[in-house]
This record gives structure tokens, C-alpha cells and sequence, in this order.
């Protein structure tokens, strides 16, 4: 590796390392309007996706003029953004009843039904370790929602479903591939994003639930955590895209597990939650599964090109 190449690889590290430690930051603000101003949290998830797209779309216009309004797949990106969508909105749900870390802890069980979906749908080659390592992983997610589900029901379920969705949305991604910028992806996803939340908004309250209840901000403040919350979803996405253009994806997946760090502070500074003993136990084994994860994508591709290189060789 020259040193251009080390010197991306380490900026796409360290940009990682910063957007993971930085998202939580965006729930905390869900749960503050939720908690503290009283929001629903599918009004919370519509203004977050309708200032993602306020945000990013005269950032689109300035770098690509008329181009910007030219998206090869709009309907893909749409639905992508509504995808997403789906996934927030159970995510604020969860974060509105449950302890930050809790809700993050259990969302982690993501990178596990991605592997499962790439064996059983894209016919990727599994061997018995990754499997092992995903049926412990859950068993390290039921050790954190069993006392959760305790106290919040069916409510310590949300963020597994949100992870099942995440999932979904993660195979759009590689569905829809480089047709498009990442800039103008976050774009069109923050309006199919606001379209979606518009719509569940409306059904949702018609339904009585509090969960929808559509509202405004009541004050200054709360309009402007609305903004912040928006802005850092679509930049902070963007620089994860440009991270994984500069390092390999196997390299920073394990950042992801940053999250919990944040999560953690956020949790302890702004509403003095704090996860138990067998709640870290519980963590502990989702990452370190996790880890395994990654760890054995890393040997299978590493043997794979040796296997192609032998066989050119041969």
C-alpha cells in the first residue's frame, strides 16, 4: 500500500470514528423533543427527513445545476428514503420509552440479519462460524431485551424490527449501486423519507394513536434541535459514504460499535440512564459477535484472492 493510499485509509478511519460517535446524537434529540416538548415521535421523524431534505437540496442544486432534479433511479431512492424512514420511526419509538444504550444494544443485532439476508437471498457463501457467531449475537441481544421487555413490553422489540428494516434499506444501497451520487441519494431519500412520515403521520393519528400526533415545534428551541437534527442526518451520512470511499468496508464496519460509546454518555448526561450489569454482558457478546462477523469476512476474502490468484498463476 503507498502512502496516498495508507493516508485515505486512515482519513476514512478517523471520519468513521467521528460520524459514530456523533449519531447517537440525533436520537438524543429525538427523545428530548419526545420526552421534554412533548412531540410524537412519527412528527419527530417527519421533520428529520424534511430537514434532511431542506438541507442537502441547495447543497445538490449548487454542485449540480439542473442535474440535481436528473436522479437515474428516483423512484429506487424514494423508496429507499421511505425505508429509512420506516426503520427512524420505530427507532424514535423505542428511544422515547427506553434507555438509549438499551435500544442501541439491541439495534445491534443488524449486522447479523444482513448476513442471514445475504446467504438466503443473495446466495452468499456462510460457512458455520458466522452462523455460530449470529445465533450467539442474538443470544447476547435476548440477554439485553429480556429485562427491557420486563419493563417496556413489546416495545423492547422495536428496535429489532428497525434493525430488520435498516437491513432492507442496506440492500436498496447496493441495489441501486453507483448509478447515483451520494449527494444526490441523501437528497431524493430525505424527500421520499418526508413523503412516507406525511402519510403516517395523517393514518396513524386517524388511527388515535399518540405515537402519530402531528404537531409544531412550540418554541424556538425546539425548532432549532428539529434543524440540527435534520442537518446531521444528511451530512453525517454523507461523510460515512466518503468514508467507505477512502477504507475498505471490512476495515470500518467495526466502528460502527462506536455507537454505543456516545449512546451510553448521551444517555447518562441528559436523562441519568444507565445500563446494568447484565445489560454490558449482554453488549458485550453482541459486539464481540460482531467482531467475528467482520473478522471472518475479512479471512474468506483474503482467501478468495488468493484462491483467484493461484488459479491465474496456474
Amino acid at each position: 500500500m503507498d502512502d496516498q493510499a495508507t493516508q485515505n485509509t486512515l482519513k476514512g478511519m478517523a471520519i468513521m470514528a467521528a460520524c459514530m460517535l456523533l449519531l447517537p446524537g440525533m436520537d438524543a434529540i429525538a427523545k428530548v423533543m419526545a420526552v421534554d416538548h412533548g412531540m410524537s415521535p412519527a412528527q419527530v421523524t417527519f421533520y428529520r427527513f424534511l430537514f434532511q431534505f431542506v438541507c442537502c437540496l441547495p447543497l445538490l442544486i449548487v454542485v449540480s445545476g439542473k442535474a440535481a432534479f436528473q436522479a437515474k433511479r428516483p423512484m429506487m431512492n424514494l423508496l429507499r428514503g421511505a425505508l429509512h424512514a420506516a426503520a427512524s420511526l420505530l427507532f424514535f419509538t423505542a428511544v422515547k420509552y427506553m434507555p438509549l444504550a438499551d435500544v442501541f444494544a439491541i439495534y445491534f443485532v443488524e449486522p447479523f440479519m444482513l448476513t442471514a439476508m445475504s446467504a438466503f437471498f443473495l446466495r452468499e457463501r456462510v460457512g458455520w462460524r458466522r452462523w455460530s457467531a449470529i445465533v450467539i449475537g442474538f443470544g447476547g441481544a435476548m440477554i439485553v431485551i429480556q429485562p427491557s421487555f420486563e419493563i417496556f413490553g413489546w416495545t423492547a422489540f422495536l428496535p429489532v424490527a428497525c434493525a430488520f428494516l435498516f437491513s432492507l434499506y442496506l440492500f436498496m444501497n447496493r441495489a441501486i449501486g453507483s448509478s447515483d451520487t451520494p449527494l444526490v441519494m441523501q437528497t431524493w431519500a430525505g424527500a421520499g423519507g418526508t413523503l412516507f412520515m406525511g402519510v403516517a403521520v395523517l393514518v396513524g393519528h386517524g388511527m388515535g394513536s399518540v405515537d402519530f400526533r402531528p404537531s409544531l415545534p412550540q418554541s424556538v428551541d425546539g425548532l432549532a434541535l428539529l434543524v440540527l437534527l435534520g442537518s446531521m442526518s444528511g451530512f453525517l451520512h454523507l461523510f460515512v459514504v466518503r468514508a467507505f470511499r477512502m477504507a475498505p468496508l471490512s476495515l470500518l464496519a467495526p466502528f460502527q460499535y462506536f455507537e454505543i460509546i456516545s449512546a451510553t454518555v448521551l444517555g447518562y448526561l441528559l436523562f441519568r440512564e444507565f445500563p446494568d450489569l447484565s445489560k454490558w454482558f449482554g453488549i458485550a457478546i453482541i459486539v464481540a459477535s460482531g467482531l467475528f462477523i467482520i473478522w471472518r469476512e475479512q479471512v474468506r476474502q483474503r482467501e478468495a484472492k488468493i484462491a483467484a490468484n493461484l488459479e491465474a498463476a496456474g
